[in-house]
């Protein structure tokens, strides 16, 4: 069993990063909502929420660092003329097939928009909410903007992580180093 260095990267970027992000995201938001809201009369203290929106702020920045500055490098490889097998050249291998095509062309360029407003949003959520915590329940209009720019964030980052595993599907980042996770037995 064995992966290579660029797809552990895309990886961690997408399941490690990625995921955990939009898993954290759905509970912050339960928890934005409950702390919150007008009625809220439970003793909770809101140190664990600024942990936890501090960490979120670090996953999503994680994600959408690593996805633009190591896995898309390598994502739009230029292929030297004459290339044939374009396996290692994701970009060229989706634009090369009228099937594939959408999954550049709609694909990564939503993609790579709309992942970047994930960590901006998030870092405004956790700002807010640090600096308010459980006074927001006495900002309405604050606390409804936490609150839509949270639930914004988990849906751009929905949508990124969505359009990244379509591509991947398709078209995988090979290459790098070979890490050799465990050796099979010969038969």
């Amino acid at each position: 069993m064995e992966i290579t260095v660029r797809s552990l990267w895309t990886l961690i970027h997408g399941m490690g990063f990625g995921a955990l992000y939009l898993l954290a995201c759905s509970g912050a938001i339960v928890e934005l909502y409950r702390l919150t809201k007008p009625s809220a009369s439970a003793p909770t203290s809101t140190r664990f929420l600024n942990v936890y929106l501090i960490t979120m702020v670090v996953l999503a920045w994680a994600a959408v660092l690593t996805g633009a500055y190591i896995i898309y490098p390598w994502y739009r490889a230029t292929p030297p003329p004459g290339t044939v097998d374009l396996a290692l050249f994701p970009q060229r291998l989706l634009m090369s097939s009228p099937s594939t095509i959408g999954w550049h062309s709609l694909g990564m360029e939503w993609k790579d928009h709309v992942a970047w407003f994930a960590p901006i949003s998030i870092t405004m959520v956790a700002f807010v909410f640090i600096k308010y915590g459980r006074d927001l329940k006495n900002h309405r209009q604050l606390r409804s903007a936490v609150l839509t720019f949270a639930i914004a964030s988990f849906v751009s980052a929905g949508i990124a992580g969505f359009f990244g595993a379509m591509i991947n599907k398709n078209a995988p980042v090979y290459g790098g180093y070979t890490i050799q996770l465990s050796h099979g037995e010969a038969k």
